[in-house]
C-alpha cells in the first residue's frame, strides 16, 4: 500500500476498520481517519455529498473521502432520503415504518455514497454509490446500526440486524460503495488520474 494518505471523515473507529478491510492491500493509499463536523447540507443526494466532501477538502486540504447514507422509500418517493438520520432520530425505527402503514408499497434502497477529493481547489469530486434493495418490516434482530432492524435486503428472509456481520458485508450499501471506489483506484483510469497527480506534485516541487 502506498504511503500517499487518503483521509476519512468519520470519528468511528470501526467504521474505518471495515473500509480499510474492504479496500484492501492493492489500494493506492493509506486511509486514516480525521473526525470533522460538516455542515447538514439540503437538496439531492450527491449534490449534499459534493458539498459535504468540497468543504472537508478545504479543510484537510489533502485527499479526502466523506460516506453519506440514504433510505429511500418507495413509496414516498424516495423519502427520507439523505435525511434519514434525523428521520430515525425523531421517530425510531418503528416510528419509520410507521410512515408506509397506509401503503401496499413497502419497497425500499438503501444507498451509500463516497465522494472523494484530491483536495485541489478546481479539481472535480467523484461519487462512488453503492445499492441494495430491500423491503421495509417491523423492526427485528439488533438495534446497534441505526434502521438495520427495518431493513429486510431483497433475496433474504432476515434484517440487517438480524443478519451475521459476515454476510451483511458483502451485500451491504456501504460494502458497494467501498468496492467501487476501490475499483476505480486501482483501475487503469484511477491509475492514471493518480500518476497525472503525482507528476504535477514533483514539477511544482522541483520548481
Amino acid at each position: 500500500m502506498s504511503s500517499r494518505p487518503l483521509v476519512f471523515v468519520t470519528g468511528n473507529a470501526k467504521k474505518l476498520e471495515e473500509v480499510v478491510a474492504i479496500l484492501g492491500d492493492t489500494f493506492p493509499f493509506k486511509v486514516v481517519s480525521q473526525k470533522i463536523d460538516l455542515p447538514e447540507y439540503q437538496g439531492e443526494a450527491d449534490e449534499i455529498s459534493r458539498k459535504k466532501c468540497q468543504v472537508a477538502a478545504e479543510i484537510v486540504k489533502a485527499p479526502v473521502i466523506v460516506e453519506d447514507t440514504c433510505l429511500c422509500f418507495n413509496a414516498l418517493g424516495g423519502l427520507p432520503g439523505p435525511y434519514i438520520k434525523w428521520f430515525l432520530d425523531k421517530l425510531g425505527p418503528g416510528g419509520l415504518t410507521k410512515l408506509l402503514a397506509g401503503f401496499e408499497d413497502k419497497s425500499a434502497e438503501a444507498v451509500c455514497t463516497f465522494a472523494y477529493s484530491s483536495g485541489e481547489p478546481n479539481d472535480e469530486v467523484l461519487l462512488f454509490h453503492g445499492r441494495t434493495q430491500g423491503t421495509i418490516v417491523e423492526p427485528r434482530g439488533e438495534h446497534k446500526f441505526g434502521w438495520d432492524p427495518i431493513f429486510q435486503p431483497k433475496g433474504y428472509d432476515q434484517t440487517y440486524g438480524q443478519l451475521e456481520r459476515s454476510i451483511k458485508n458483502t451485500i451491504s450499501h456501504r460494502f458497494k460503495a467501498v468496492d467501487a471506489l476501490r475499483d476505480y483506484f486501482t483501475g487503469e483510469e484511477g491509475r492514471a488520474l493518480l500518476s497525472k497527480k503525482l507528476k504535477v506534485e514533483h514539477n511544482n516541487e522541483k520548481a
